[in-house]
């Protein structure tokens, strides 16, 4: 179209020219128009959509707040808690660096599990003794019955502010856990050790009675509650365990030849 408009505007007079011109130059303006309002109209259109789609969250969050309290949901990088998670020392500068966050997290579960005499209790006291040197309160849940003080002391553990309980069953000792986190008092919490936590219904039941995965049942149980806690009270909990051979493997390729104690709650 523009080459007849070329063509003829050679021998069309002046007057006839301007008005070919003027008029193809209407056109390049009208269409350019109505681009221009398609691209604004969508644009708006846009933006209703995201302020409504704003609108209908806001509603949504002011209704979870009111039902479920303040906190329940929350902009993650909009909250005024730390993004980096407060952690205690290990009392190892090795260990901290392999960790790769300077110690051990809190508001977090730590397992620690070996074989005999590799140092589990002493880790943990360790752990104790550096917790208490930052001003914070600790617990020893003795299950083993085979705490020694004389030890902690010679750790650096300041023993006079270091509770002690030795409980009479699984039950009583992580009943007596989750009060202790529940409070938000204090930092560190050491369970010594898994494998003693024995169940009630075992201690009341006769010796050589088949008890099949209740400590494992109890561990699931108590966990599922302690982990919302965990997180509100920053506590560490350390549960210390021990190891079992799995016989059922026979040393297989590529099976495990050895089990933690209390199921795979822990693990989780």
């Amino acid at each position: 179209m523009a080459r007849l408009l070329r063509n003829a505007s050679l021998f069309a007079p002046e007057g006839f020219r301007k008005g070919l011109l003027g008029t193809s130059s209407q056109l390049c303006n009208f269409s350019s128009r109505g681009r221009r309002k398609s691209k604004s109209d969508g644009s708006d259109s846009n933006e209703e959509n995201m302020s409504k789609k704003g609108l209908a969250l806001q509603q949504a969050l002011d209704q979870i707040t009111t039902s479920f309290g303040k906190g329940s949901i929350m902009w993650l990088g909009r909250s005024a808690s730390p993004k980096q998670v407060p952690v205690v020392s290990t009392g190892s500068f090795a260990l901290d660096i392999a960790l790769g966050i300077g110690g051990l997290p809190k508001g977090r579960v730590v397992e620690i599990y070996g074989p005999e005499a590799s140092g589990k209790t002493t880790l943990a006291l360790h752990v104790i003794a550096e917790a208490q040197k930052q001003g914070g309160y600790c617990v020893f849940v003795d299950a083993e019955h085979a705490l020694d003080p004389a030890l902690a002391e010679a750790i650096g553990v300041k023993t006079e502010n270091l509770l002690l309980s030795q409980p009479d069953c699984g039950e009583q000792a992580l009943s007596l856990v989750d009060t202790l986190i529940r409070s938000g008092s204090v930092d560190v919490v050491v369970v010594d050790s898994v494998a003693a936590l024995v169940p009630k219904g075992e201690l009341d039941g006769e010796m050589g009675d088949a008890h099949m995965a209740m400590q494992a049942r109890l561990m699931s149980q108590a966990l599922r509650k302690l982990s919302h806690s965990l997180s509100l009270s920053q506590t560490i909990l350390i549960f210390i365990n021990q190891v079992r051979s799995k016989i059922s493997t026979f040393g297989g390729f590529g099976g495990p030849t050895e089990v933690t104690c209390g199921g795979n709650a822990l693990k989780f």
